[in-house]
């Protein structure tokens, strides 16, 4: 029988709207050492690390925007897709009432706020994919705030004003662009997730997959991984800096995913995730709850 993870999942959003990952402070941390003493951007950095501990120590959010809920589901086969969307949907509203999640899922069309963090079936975004039957059950969560996304862009190649083609300097160029027309607005210094190819609607998806990865890991695509520090050291050369005061510090790192495409198509989507990078798992295999 399949078990009520009502629970474990309320855990998991708290866990992630509270808690930083580790790779993310130990980012931000060698970031505030980089800049100039007394400077604004330092400034800006200490507040932001503060706040982390903060809200560790208190169990309260991370950021007052708490976001959207992003789910992503690997569950084994013979597992009920419909009963694990339901418990990540009474967990989500548990959540709410305990001030883990700000009510967030607003009616379009009316205004109206549901005050549960939940609406259509877009909301919380859960996707699912199914695994081998001897495997864990993984939950992925990452909640991405409304300025971030805000600023994430989308580029069709080849671009003539920008005098990218299609290959990976293009790329490069159309990233560096959005990164330059976000300068502080996506709440500095961010990740970046990128997408190389798909159509409109995968290539996005696949920006906001990017960005479960890892800041420390290496992209096994010796090519993908080259641009990704390209991406990330000629970002931070753009002075935009830590909530944009300028400084040597713009974006903290850069996860590249390559997509198949039409011949037609070439699009390149990124995805922007401010400072507070929230995004945590829980695995369950034979009873036992982990969360990383």
């Amino acid at each position: 029988m399949q078990p009520d993870l009502t629970q474990e999942i309320l855990e998991l959003v708290r866990l992630t709207s509270t808690n930083l990952p580790p790779d993310i402070e130990k980012r931000l941390r060698t970031a505030k050492e980089q800049e100039a003493s007394g400077s604004a951007a330092q400034g800006a950095l200490d507040t932001i690390l503060k706040n982390v501990e903060m809200a560790r120590q208190n169990s309260t959010p991370v950021c007052q925007d708490t976001g959207t809920p992003i789910f992503y589901v690997h569950y084994p086969e013979g597992w009920s897709t419909r009963i694990l969307r339901e418990q990540i949907q009474d967990a989500v509203v548990q959540a709410t009432k305990k001030a883990f999640l700000r009510p967030n899922s607003v009616n379009a069309l009316n205004g109206k706020n549901t005050g549960n963090n939940t609406g259509d079936e877009h909301f919380p975004s859960i996707h699912f994919e199914e695994i081998n039957e001897d495997e864990p059950l993984v939950i992925e969560l990452m909640l991405k705030g409304g300025g971030c996304e805000n600023v994430g862009a989308q580029y069709k190649l080849p671009d003539s004003n920008l005098g990218a083609g299609r290959d990976l300097d293009g790329v490069h160029k159309v990233v560096l662009d959005a990164v330059f027309r976000a300068q502080g607005k996506g709440c500095a210094p961010g990740a970046l997730g990128v997408a190389i190819g798909g159509d409109r609607g995968s290539s996005y998806l696949g920006s906001k997959e990017a960005l479960f990865r890892q800041l420390d890991d290496t992209n096994p695509d010796s090519e993908l991984a080259a641009l990704e520090a390209r991406i990330t050291e000629d970002a931070n050369q753009l002075d935009i800096g830590p909530m944009g005061f300028g400084g040597k510090t713009t974006v903290l790192g850069a996860k590249v995913k390559g997509l198949h495409r039409l011949p037609a198509s070439y699009f390149v989507s990124i995805s922007y995730m401010c400072w507070a990078y929230r995004r945590r798992k829980m695995t369950v295999l034979d009873g036992k709850v982990v969360y990383r």
